[in-house]
């Protein structure tokens, strides 16, 4: 198989730690993979798409990244985070407004030094796409050639980070001694599950790869990840034969919607904290750990006895509202 070539900006491979206590209470082996260990600005899981995605724009000469994403967006100060880094230019299309503090991810992309362009949740819905082509016609008139990274770059180039994930935790288990025979994670644009799912059914991995939607639901994820698993393939031009219906999507947990967050789930949260000394984010990895835990205690995974939970960031997403709902 050929794919491009990446750039290389996290610090790999993260580590896989099993979480004692957690296992203990649960009955189950609970391991956890610490992407959110892959740097400081540019940690989370965010980073290994984006050394592909950005590799690309950078053998195409481009001088601009430009993405989207909420205003806590991961993604977005990842990508600021990068351009900075290798003195490109960085444009954020952010779901929100500027009246909002300026606190988290928001902060770091403003210190980060990227433009913003504020839209509503409407626009960011059903013109994302457009507002980002204008925004490179308008830096092409000023001499600028831009690269377009989707949200979350959870395209086909970019969900190749994850296919290289998977490969590492193969690697991993081979120096630990042990096999996963389940591996779980958010899913908040899907690229880091289709990379793991594609990673996993290449190698002829017999783990099952489990997603916990935190936003939408499992039958739109589950055609999102179709679709990027042909994109997968025409970078590595292999092919994957998947039924639909094996694409393992848990739904129930996304709460009162994306980024916003319940009792329980902060209660959880600060438990765990408490618990293992490990820090999750209350958007993306905190409602899927907590989807994890209880699908656990309903007895919903009672096949699998050793669970790896990949950690993929989001430290700086917490707000005040959030914070102000811990006890």
């Amino acid at each position: 198989m050929t794919m491009p070539k990446p750039i290389s900006f996290a610090n790999l491979p993260t580590n896989i730690e099993k979480l004692e206590r957690l296992s203990n209470e649960l009955g189950k082996n609970i391991y956890i993979k610490r992407d959110d260990q892959t740097g400081i600005e540019i940690s989370g899981n965010k980073i290994r798409k984006l050394e592909f995605a950005v590799g690309e724009a950078i053998s195409n000469g481009c001088d601009y990244l430009i993405t989207c994403g909420g205003i806590q967006s991961n993604h977005a100060r990842a990508t600021a985070a990068v351009a900075a880094k290798l003195g490109l230019g960085a444009y954020l299309v952010l779901r929100g407004s500027r009246d909002n503090d300026i606190e988290g991810n928001y902060f770091l992309n403003k210190m980060l030094g990227a433009k913003i362009k504020f839209v509503t949740s409407e626009e960011y819905k059903d013109n994302r796409a457009e507002i980002m082509n204008d925004i490179r016609s308008q830096l092409k008139k000023k001499g600028h050639k831009a690269y377009i990274i989707p949200e979350g770059a959870s395209n086909g180039v970019g969900s190749l980070g994850y296919y290289r994930a998977m490969e590492e935790i193969l690697e991993q288990e081979k120096n630990m001694g042990i096999k996963f025979d389940a591996i779980a994670m958010a899913v908040g644009s899907g690229g880091t599950y289709a990379g793991l799912y594609y990673g996993n059914h290449i190698n002829k991995n017999p783990a099952t790869i489990y997603g916990f939607n935190v936003t939408a639901n499992r039958e739109h994820f589950q055609i999102v990840v179709e679709d990027l698993l042909k994109e997968i393939s025409k970078y590595t031009g292999k092919e994957i034969s998947v039924q639909r219906k094996d694409i393992d999507i848990i739904d129930g947990y996304v709460g009162l919607g994306y980024a916003l967050s319940q009792s329980k789930e902060i209660d959880f949260i600060h438990h765990l904290a408490r618990l293992e000394g490990l820090i999750l984010d209350p958007v993306y990895t905190g409602k899927a750990m907590f989807g994890l835990v209880e699908e656990i205690k309903k007895g919903r995974l009672d096949e699998h006895n050793n669970i790896l939970f990949i950690h993929t960031g989001g430290l700086f997403g917490w707000n005040m509202e959030q914070r102000g709902l811990l006890k």
